[in-house]
């Protein structure tokens, strides 16, 4: 799941990747943090995919590790990547406040 703060400081949701291989899904897992205290998702359900009823389970991790993705220009109606993305790689180099703001 792939979030960006707007302009108020609201986490929102922007998309999710295709599956990811099991060494980036490890090597991932080392770098995401448990979130403490109450994570701005918390209640939300996410599905598997666009129109699908199929809830994922997911494990809410503190929203600052900044990722590079790839994606195509198809959004939807609030702004979020209507395909799966994939991921390029992390940027633990770089903080969640230089990410430019959702505008949706």
């Amino acid at each position: 799941m792939l979030g960006r703060y707007d302009d108020t400081g609201r986490l929102r949701y922007t998309g999710r990747t295709v599956a990811l291989a099991r060494t980036t899904t490890a090597a991932l897992a080392d770098a995401l943090e448990p979130a403490t205290g109450r994570h701005p998702w918390t209640g939300r359900t996410f599905t598997a995919g666009w129109g699908s009823r199929h809830v994922l389970d997911v494990t809410l991790v503190d929203p600052q590790l900044v990722v590079e993705v790839v994606v195509d220009v198809a959004r939807d109606g609030a702004g979020r990547w209507r395909h799966p993305v994939r991921l390029h790689r992390p940027r633990p180099d770089l903080p969640a406040q230089a990410v430019p703001p959702f505008n949706g």
